[in-house]
């Protein structure tokens, strides 16, 4: 019976070439169970853990030390986990640089600053206002519609916005006054971006919104006549006091759900309105989603205001 290899002796992330030249495994065993590879010629320990960091610094080990590591695998290294292990690793290059293609990483060719980057595991790693950027810029060139992309990269944005503690006026000087192709989209995600939202869904949900003719702001707090906190809301109409919910906080148990039914009717008891919105609406319905708040802000209406058929503004556009 042949004993099983031994790879404790191996790092957690390793060239596989490399380690043949050192003697420390075979290429027969390079094929076996105990490692595993994540790139071609890169390889990791059987027993360890792969995560996207660690995918990360696998790729550090094929690239050029001019390769920038950003967008969300840069995010996911910083803390804030936006990409998940088996996603490809993200980097830009200088334009005139060769690198790629290789499968499990992409590759960007743009315009890249020093300043923008920092050195990091023998190669670079942006600086969190590039990595705003390059959040958005990554989902050019263009593979699917302008509201699509916002759908995706506002979500990101926020949430990297938030544990970051930046705000628009932290990030200006880094998305105006350069000409990367889909910097005009990038603007406009950071006019739409708001580091208020607690969770992507959210996110995703105020931009459906924008694309329908509707501003919601995220997590306002309703108090009543005498100025008792009543609840926060995911998303709220202020206007028209409609309150816009993503279906998912609550409702994991009686207890829980219990307690929604109760915070909600406080709040309706102060003349508010709920939608409450499904991962299945998001996914599927939008104009249904649209039609839905639409709705309860024309029932905020007395008769003699309530607007015109066909002024509700549901069509779906390019917010």
């Amino acid at each position: 019976m042949t004993k099983p290899f031994d790879s404790s002796h191996l790092p957690d992330v390793f060239r596989g070439s490399e380690a043949r030249k050192a003697g420390l495994i075979t290429a027969s065993q390079l094929r076996g169970s105990s490692v595993r590879r994540l790139f071609q010629d890169v390889y990791t320990r059987a027993d360890v853990e792969v995560t996207h960091e660690l995918r990360c610094r696998g790729a550090a080990l094929l690239a050029p030390p001019e390769a920038v590591l950003t967008g969300r695998s840069a995010a996911t290294v910083h803390g804030v986990e936006l990409a998940n292990p088996s996603d490809p690793v993200e980097m830009i290059v200088p334009e005139k640089n060769r690198f790629g293609p290789i499968v499990g990483i992409k590759v960007r060719r743009t315009e890249v600053k020093p300043e923008e980057s920092r050195p990091w595991n023998g190669i670079r790693i942006a600086r969190k206002r590039r990595i705003a950027l390059d959040l958005l810029l990554r989902l050019s060139p263009r593979k699917s519609s302008w509201t699509r992309r916002l759908r995706i990269g506002v979500p990101d944005l926020d949430q990297f916005m938030r544990a970051n503690k930046l705000t628009d006026l932290h990030l200006n000087g880094e998305f105006y006054g350069r000409r990367n192709r889909g910097i005009r989209l990038a603007r406009h995600a950071l006019r739409l971006s708001d580091p208020r939202a607690e969770s992507p869904p959210e996110s995703e949900l105020r931009i459906v919104l924008a694309a329908g003719g509707i501003t919601a702001t995220p997590q306002v707090e309703v108090r009543s006549r005498v100025g008792r906190f009543l609840a926060r809301l995911d998303l709220a109409d202020e206007k028209f006091r409609v309150a816009i919910e993503y279906d998912g906080r609550w409702h994991n148990t009686p207890k829980e759900q219990a307690y929604d039914r109760k915070r909600r009717r406080r709040v309706e008891a102060e003349g508010w309105r709920f939608v409450i919105v499904t991962a299945e609406d998001l996914a599927n319905d939008l104009r249904g989603v649209v039609d839905a708040v639409w709705r309860a802000r024309r029932n905020a209406f007395s008769p003699l205001k309530a607007p015109r058929p066909g002024q509700e503004g549901v069509r779906m556009a390019r917010v």
